[in-house]
This record gives structure tokens, sequence and C-alpha cells, in this order.
């Protein structure tokens, strides 16, 4: 094994100090765009009590929002998020909920709770779409503004392009079936187009985790830590890149991803660009990536923007099953993103996303699992045959997991300081055993799987996508907390 022994020595010997630097590259980036944060947090907080949203709720010149529903075997849920999306306090909008072929009692339960009746009208055409139509159904004159296309499965991205083509309203929103909107989310989240109606195209809002919340009526009447540690890892990991670093980016004027569970967008541009790419598996990345370009090809003077106070609360995988498949695909559909807009990389046609953010993507979203498996591969078995020194190990290891981990706890700290959305001490304590246990076996497994979907994608593997079943937002327990399970589905 001598031959192995020197092999390993000469591969640790070239590879450990660009491993060092690039880990203090990645990390301190994430640093910086948690400082931009915080800044932006500062100005915000300073600026709350004169947002003007009290008026907006009331003004009857705001811009109308649809909001737009896709939902597949959503039974357990759908009635109790429906509910709070009619309820939000908005003075002109509109949700129309998109059946996708489900085979359970989704559409039943739609049909009896809200009365539905037939409606005549067909999809204008103004957008592609794929799934046959059965039908569109809508609540009694005078009652609510629900509008619930019926079709057959095309998959989500095909289902908001059907609501899309349908909308009446200036705004659309995208929201997940099993997600909660905070009641003044849809007037958070349009502040910026009122404020800048001439430029801002789309705004995001924030995804937050409600796994073993209390969810009564459609709101969150106690918000709790998840209770298991994968979970509350998610958590941390929503704050830091969800959270923290798309305010960054939008500080930046360089936001190239809205959560497709929550984002906002003029109508008008959607529909010029065809919507949503059914065959893109970061359909949302790939929206968003697409505006941009769209922005810049035309030299128009719009913007992205993403805003921190609205928070759409949605549930994380509770299982390593689910956890594993969802990271395939949010790797996978990172990389045929990424390639599909390479021409945008480093082009300063395209001002900070092609120079800045798009760099930070593919250095440090992309090849990051690729960089760190192979580091831990190379040092654990240079360690085992004695051609690693044990403290150049452990430096790398501080350079790359303890530096991360500190990074982490400033988000963290941060973030509560700003909002402080979590009131006992034993939701704050989980959160900090959260980021201790973070580097813990959590982050390699996340790297593996997110190495999978890529060489998933290199080798043209067809992708395939699950559904959580849930017990509904009720739960089985009085206390209204949510549980799951999961099953498989097929896009």
């Amino acid at each position: 094994m001598s031959w192995l022994h020197d092999v390993l020595e000469a591969v640790f010997a070239v590879l450990a100090w660009p491993s060092a630097i690039y880990f203090i590259v990645a990390n301190t980036s994430m640093l910086v765009l948690i400082l931009v944060a915080s800044r932006h947090f500062a100005r915000y907080l300073r600026r709350s009590e004169h947002r003007g949203e009290d008026a907006m709720a009331g003004s009857p010149v705001s811009l109308g929002v649809t909001v737009i529903v896709p939902a597949y075997n959503e039974g357990a849920v759908i009635l109790t998020s429906v509910r709070s999306m009619l309820d939000l306090r908005y003075p002109d909008h509109e949700v129309i909920v998109v059946n996708d072929g489900s085979a359970d009692e989704t559409m039943a339960l739609l049909k009896e709770e809200f009365a539905l009746v037939e409606d005549d009208r067909d999809l204008p055409g103004r957008i592609p779409v794929r799934g046959r139509l059965r039908g569109v159904w809508r609540a009694p004159e005078g009652a609510v503004p629900l509008v619930v296309v019926d079709k057959e499965n095309s998959g989500r991205s095909d289902s908001v392009n059907a609501a899309l083509d349908l909308a009446s309203k200036e705004l659309v929103v995208m929201v997940d079936a099993d997600s909660i909107l905070e009641p003044d989310a849809l007037l958070s989240v349009s502040k910026p187009f009122a404020d800048d109606p001439d430029r801002v195209v789309a705004t995001g809002g924030v995804v937050r985790i409600v796994n073993n919340s209390r969810v009564l009526g459609g709101r969150i009447v106690e918000l709790r830590m998840p209770k298991q540690l994968i979970t509350r890892i998610q958590v941390v990991e929503y704050l830091r890149a969800f959270l923290l670093g798309r305010t960054a980016w939008s500080d930046l004027n360089a936001l190239i991803l809205i959560s497709g569970a929550f984002g906002m967008f003029r109508r008008d541009v959607l529909v010029e660009l065809g919507g949503l790419d059914p065959d893109s598996i970061g359909e949302d990345f790939e929206l968003v990536m697409r505006i941009q370009r769209w922005i810049r090809d035309g030299h128009r003077e719009a913007r992205v923007r993403f805003v921190a106070e609205p928070v759409s609360w949605t549930e994380a995988p509770s299982t390593l099953k689910v956890l594993a498949r969802q990271r395939r695909r949010w790797h996978r559909g990172l990389w045929e993103v990424l390639w599909k807009f390479r021409g945008m990389l480093l082009n300063p046609r395209y001002g900070r996303v092609g120079m800045l953010a798009l760099p930070y993507y593919w250095l440090f979203e992309l090849l990051a699992p690729l960089i760190e498996l192979v580091g831990i591969v190379i040092v654990v078995l240079g360690l085992l045959v004695g051609a690693v020194d044990p403290v150049a190990a452990l430096l790398l290891l501080l350079v790359s997991y303890g530096y991360g981990t500190i990074v982490t706890l400033a988000a963290v700290v941060v973030e509560e300081a700003s909002f402080h959305r979590y009131e006992r001490w034993r939701d704050l304590a989980a959160v900090l055993w959260a980021v201790l246990a973070e580097s813990l076996g959590y982050r390699q497994l996340t790297a593996i799987w997110r190495i999978q979907g890529w060489w998933a994608a290199l080798t043209g593997r067809k992708q395939v996508w699950g559904e959580m079943t849930r017990t509904g937002f009720a739960g089985a327990t009085a206390s209204g907390s949510i549980a799951s399970g999961q099953a498989e589905r097929g896009d």
C-alpha cells in the first residue's frame, strides 16, 4: 500500500492549500452577504412604522393580485390553505387553484366546501398549456373570489401556466398548496410594485418551515421548532440562504432566484415570456434568470426585488428519503439552469448578475459538494494510511467546517435580532444545536445527494419527484401540529 500512501501524500500536498483558500473565500463570501443583509434589515426596521401598508390595505387603486395555487393530491391541506389565501388582507385579490389531475379528494373537497359551480370560460390561449382542460369552476356570485381549474396531470409548471393564462389581475403570486401565507403577506410583497411601479417586475418573499407549529384556521397561532433534528437543520439552512442570502443579492441588484413557493410577478411580463418552462426542473430559478436576461437584453430599467418580512410557511421534509429526493432535484435544477444560461456567465453585458451572482453560484453552490466530498475522501484515506498529517487535516477541518459554523451562527444572530420569530428559549437552544449539528453528517449527506442529482442530469436520467403526503395543517392532534408522511409523486 506504499503506492497509495505516496499518491495520497502527493495529492494532499497539492490540494491542501487550494482547498483551504476555497473554503475561506466561500465562507467569507457568505459572511459578506450576511453583513449586507443585516444592513438592509436595520434600514428596513427603522422604516417599519412608515411603510404605508395600512393605507394600501384600504386603497381602491392598489394593483390587483391573482394568487395561483397549483395542487396535486393535496386533500389533507387544500381547504385550510385556500381559506388562508382568501382571508389575506388585501383590497383586490382573487385565488385560482389548479387541480393538476389529483387522484385523491382534492377536487371533491373544493367543490363541496365552496359550493363551486361550473364556469363556461375556456383558457384564453395566451400561454401554451399541455394538460387537457377538464373544466373551470368558480364560487357562486358574491361568495368568494375563487376559481378552480381542473385539468389532467401535467406538472406544477404547466398548472401555473394554466392559472396564469386565466388570471385577470395585474400581479400574480405563486404559492404552493401546502403553504400558509401570513395575513399581510400580499401587502408586504407587493409594496415594491407600489413604490416603483415602472421598474419592479418581480419580488420574492421569505419561505420558513412550519413543521410542529400550531396552525388553526389557516393561521400560525404558535411557532415552534420542528421535532426532528434534520428538519431543525433545514430551518437554519432556510435562514442562511433563503432569507439572508437573497436579501443581500437583492440589495446588490443581482437576485437570480425567487422561491417557487412564494414569488410575485407582473402578469404582462410573464405572458410576454411565455410563462414557466414545463421542461425545467428548476422552474423558479429558470424563470428569474429569463427575466434577468430579458431586462438586460432589452436595456430595460427593471428590477427584481426580495422582501424580507412577508412569510410563506411551508412543510419541510422530515425523513431522509424525502430530503434526499428534494436535494437531488434542487442540485439537478441548479446545474441545468446554470448550463442553460452559461452565456451570461462573466459577461459584462449582464452587469452584476453575470459578473458577480453567476460566478458565485457556479463556484460556491454548484461545485461546493464535489470539492467537499473529494476533500473528505482524500483526508480520511490519507489519515488511515498515514499519508496526511493529523494537524494539517485538523486545520483544514477548522477552515471548512469551523469557519462555516461561525458564519451560520452569525446568520442566526442577525435574523433573531431583526425579527425574533421564536419566542421560547428552548426553540432558540434547538436552533443553536442545529447550527452545530449541521456539520456532523448532515452536510456530508446533502453533498452526496447533490452530487447524485448532478450526475443524474449529466447522464440523462429521467427525473422523478415525490410528494409529501400530509395529515393536514390541523394534524392528527388537538394542538393543530403538522404531522407528515411521504409518498412518491411523478410529475
